[in-house]
């Protein structure tokens, strides 16, 4: 069988570090993003850059791409430190979104160690908060962070899918969401002193990481537990939980990745959108790619041009029933346009380039019931009362 063909290249020569996009020819990558990868590439110590099929520019650095380098250079993986997606069984009698929509907890509102001390929620942490940081425990953020409850679809590797637990038709919640103002302090406190530089003390910047890394895994799971709570089940453990925004210390170099899940063997789930299916695969990169995938669809317009051109084409009331049948919980107006599906590539595009390059194998579908984005009290409050007529 041939190889597939990548798009690879090489910075200027007096930079030795190489550059590889994971992407068909057909597929929507935007130069800004390629000419950020060369900038990175360009950084000393830059060994080899990873593009995922997802990639797109970001504020400061290429947002899916995984960057080896001898050097730790902390904006590459940005605040949002341990941002990563978990999936969560759950099962629920009657799955009726307009029902199971008004139920979904105000998720902007933290969870308070001394106020709501006897929340059940509080269950799943087991030790200390990693530290110390409480300060917004238990909610989801913005941007493109959400909780979503979901049924699996398609299966389409039933053996895979089994040993997971899941069958076509089971409910998940699947929970998008990082370390928030804990990871950003850390990122803060670094640019302040050395800005874009690299930290220059790789040990200490990691620990207090691995602790960022270790809070957004449990706010994953307390908003988990907050909405299987209110939803009326029982909270689960995940079986699938990886972390998109981190350093890994790998082969005596630091591996950032920005938007890029870790893929040596691990399963991930690959989020669409609010109006389409995501895909849980079964990811098998080796070193070419950075031992990553892709953690998403990827944006192909930006969050101005999606509000902008949004307000022509869509009302509010459509946003929020999507092309699938879901609801969409969200009472930011212009968060609800940002986010619109038609503000992202294709995700059947992106996870065709990751089974071409062979970086990933599909496992299943999930489709969309509820997306929780930001709280929509008002919305709520007329869904119950027409649910009680």
């Amino acid at each position: 069988m041939s190889q597939p063909s990548l798009r690879q290249s090489r910075p200027p020569a007096s930079v030795p570090a190489t550059i590889t996009v994971f992407a068909s020819p057909t597929s929507w990558i935007e130069s800004d993003a390629v000419d950020q990868c060369h900038q990175v590439a360009a950084l000393d110590g830059m060994i080899h850059v990873a593009a995922m099929p997802d990639l797109h520019p970001g504020k400061a650095a290429p947002i899916g791409a995984a960057m080896a380098s001898t050097v730790l250079y902390p904006f590459l993986v940005g605040s949002d430190i341990g941002c990563g997606i978990a999936v969560f069984p759950i099962k629920l009698k009657r799955p009726v979104p307009e029902r199971l929509a008004a139920r979904f907890p105000d998720l902007d509102r933290p969870l308070d160690p001394d106020q709501d001390a006897d929340d059940p929620a509080w269950a799943v942490l087991t030790g200390d908060v990693p530290a110390g940081h409480t300060e917004g425990l238990g909610t989801v953020g913005r941007g493109n962070h959400f909780v979503e409850l979901a049924r699996v679809g398609t299966v389409l590797d039933p053996a895979h899918a089994s040993r997971l637990g899941l069958a076509a038709g089971d409910l998940v919640l699947v929970v998008h969401t990082g370390s928030r103002g804990l990871g950003e302090r850390i990122l803060r406190e670094h640019t302040e002193r050395y800005g874009a530089g690299p930290a220059p003390d790789p040990d200490a910047y990691l620990a207090r990481h691995d602790e960022a890394v270790r809070w957004g895994a449990l706010n994953r799971r307390l908003l988990a537990a907050r909405v299987a709570h209110a939803l009326g089940a029982e909270p689960t453990e995940p079986i699938v939980d990886q972390c998109h925004n981190l350093v890994e210390v790998r082969d005596g170099s630091y591996l950032h990745r920005k938007g890029a899940a870790p893929g040596d063997g691990r399963d991930v789930l690959i989020a669409g959108t609010r109006g389409t299916p995501s895909y849980l695969v079964a990811a098998h990169a080796g070193p070419e790619a950075n031992h990553s995938v892709a953690h998403g669809a990827g944006r192909k317009m930006s969050r101005a041009d999606a509000l902008r051109r949004g307000r022509v084409k869509h009302t509010v009331e459509e946003l929020r029933r999507t092309p699938v049948g879901s609801l969409v919980v969200c009472g930011d107006r212009q968060l609800l346009f940002e986010e619109a599906p038609s503000a992202y590539k294709r995700i059947e595009q992106v996870i065709a380039d990751l089974v071409e390059h062979r970086l990933a194998t599909p496992v299943a579908t999930t489709i969309p019931l509820v997306t929780y984005k930001t709280a929509d009290v008002g919305v709520g409050r007329e869904r119950r009362k027409r649910g009680r007529r």
